[in-house]
């Protein structure tokens, strides 16, 4: 197992190496400019005033000098300056990285306990008015864009429900926990019902699959109950492929982050990416860009070594 991981931390390498030359040049590939953005609809900068601005920021260098010397502030640790704020582009992020995380985490939560136990009801009931209607909720979760659904919500619950509305002002989980959840608990909702659909499809297929196999009828014969069954024999096999779904959503989580940290005003990592998209903020892009791409490749990480703990007859040597 150990020389497994070790093997996969290697690899990761030259994955983030290519991924960073590809996120650095299709920044650099958006048209327009800082300058162009700082002076206006129609403003006009002399071709002067334009160079010093873009040697001031370190634009005016060829793209493999800059890669570089982007590069080599990686590896110390060093995301950058925003060109906007002038601040440290790892503190912004690590201001807003727990905001992002909680948003995330409740929503695979929130995912999770919509669909497995649907799914599962779905499989076990067969073509039964249950299973109709898991499997239409289902398409109808799926089919919903998450940025209408939350439109529609903050709508209805400012109109009717004024506990459905949260706070103007961020609470920090570690101030307040109650408001905290008050505000997150929302947003994380439509979230994690968007993905929940998918989830419960793929619960209800593997369920339906393990349920055909001859150890669940042996079981069965021996007179162990339903319950019994497919809590200690079935469920444990049929997560092996939700466990990968959940695992792939993780980018699907973060992009939409963007859309609901924007509608609920949250102060996360998200809702800056979509402001230093607007601003043409190159190193904040590229530093959010760049951590999320290690997310993924280290939550794949994670899932393969998943499958291990569900099923003890797979082995990584």
């Amino acid at each position: 197992m150990q020389r497994y991981i070790i093997r996969r931390l290697l690899l990761m390498i030259p994955t983030l190496f290519g991924l960073s030359v590809l996120i650095f040049a299709m920044v650099r590939l958006v048209p327009g400019d800082i300058v162009t953005l700082m002076s206006g609809d129609y403003g006009a900068v002399p071709d002067n005033v334009r160079a010093a601005i873009l040697k001031d920021f370190g634009l005016d260098r060829n793209w493999a000098v800059q890669y570089v010397a982007w590069a080599g502030d990686i590896m110390r640790l060093d995301l950058g300056t925003s060109l906007i704020s002038g601040r440290s582009v790892g503190g912004e992020m690590a201001a807003r990285l727990p905001v992002t995380f909680e948003l995330g985490f409740l929503a695979i939560i929130f995912s999770a306990v919509i669909a497995l136990p649907i799914g599962i009801i779905s499989a076990i009931r067969q073509e039964s008015a249950a299973d109709y209607g898991g499997r239409s909720f289902a398409i109808a979760l799926i089919a919903a864009p998450n940025f209408w659904v939350a439109i529609i919500l903050f709508t209805l619950a400012g109109r009717y429900f004024t506990w459905g509305v949260p706070p103007v002002t961020y609470v920090p989980f570690t101030e307040d926990p109650i408001a905290n959840l008050k505000m997150m608990a929302l947003p994380a909702f439509i979230l994690g019902g968007g993905l929940s659909g998918v989830v419960m499809r793929f619960t209800r297929s593997a369920m339906l699959e393990v349920l055909r196999q001859d150890y669940v009828r042996t079981a069965h014969a021996k007179g162990l109950t339903e319950r019994a069954v497919i809590m200690r024999h079935a469920l444990k096999n049929a997560l092996i492929p939700v466990v990968t779904v959940i695992g792939g959503q993780i980018p699907l989580v973060i992009g939409g982050t963007v859309v609901v940290e924007t509608i609920y005003s949250l102060p996360g990592v998200a809702r800056l990416y979509f402001t230093a998209i607007n601003t043409l903020d190159f190193p904040v892009i590229q530093g959010i860009v760049l951590l999320t791409a290690i997310v993924v490749v280290f939550s794949n990480l994670v899932v393969d070594l998943t499958y291990s703990v569900l099923d003890p007859r797979i082995r990584y040597t």
